[in-house]
């Protein structure tokens, strides 16, 4: 059984990951009409990947026995003055997300509830990750500079950026 505080947590957690797969969606879109394909590819697929999160986190709330809320969201940033921005804003939000998850668990354990700890450790190391991979990117973007063939090459090869982070090698 949740208490109030988890669900109210839980349920802003919700709001967070629904808005996080808006902003990737705003960002496919934006990079589709600029050209970048393989830009645009990644990041309709982590607009689904966050989604994916969202109703993992409905569900949990659910079957815990509390009622998933689903609530307006705030509108995603639709213009960015370049593809490095955006992907600054990017890393941005997935600090901003690590932390709120990072709330989340220190509320699990005030309130005592090791299942809902328990679950969330999967997103404590889903963050590590997601972080990780916007750093990589970010730093690939800075070795590229002002070389459009090198923005060319970043374009077509960003649908298969795979980086594994150190808490994922544990999982295997």
């Amino acid at each position: 059984m949740l208490s109030k505080a988890i669900e109210t947590a839980l349920n802003n957690q919700i709001k967070i990951e629904a808005e996080s797969s808006q902003i990737y969606l705003a960002m496919a879109c934006w990079a589709e009409v600029k050209g970048l394909e393989g830009v645009a590819s990644f990041m309709y697929a982590q607009s689904d990947e966050e989604r994916e999160h969202m109703l993992k986190l409905v569900k949990f709330v659910n079957e815990r026995g509390g009622h998933a809320k689903i609530s307006e969201l705030s509108a995603p940033n639709v213009t960015f003055t370049s593809f490095k921005e955006m992907f600054e804003k990017l890393f941005e939000h997935e600090v901003f997300v690590s932390q709120s998850i990072n709330d989340l668990v220190h509320i699990s354990l005030e309130e005592r509830d090791y299942a809902s700890h328990n679950f969330l450790q999967w997103y404590v190391a889903e963050q590590i990750e997601e972080e990780a991979v916007a750093r990589t990117i970010l730093d690939k973007i800075n070795l590229i500079g002002d070389d459009k063939g090198g923005l060319y090459l970043f374009d077509r090869d960003i649908e298969n950026l795979t980086v594994t982070s150190a808490s994922a090698e544990g999982l295997q």
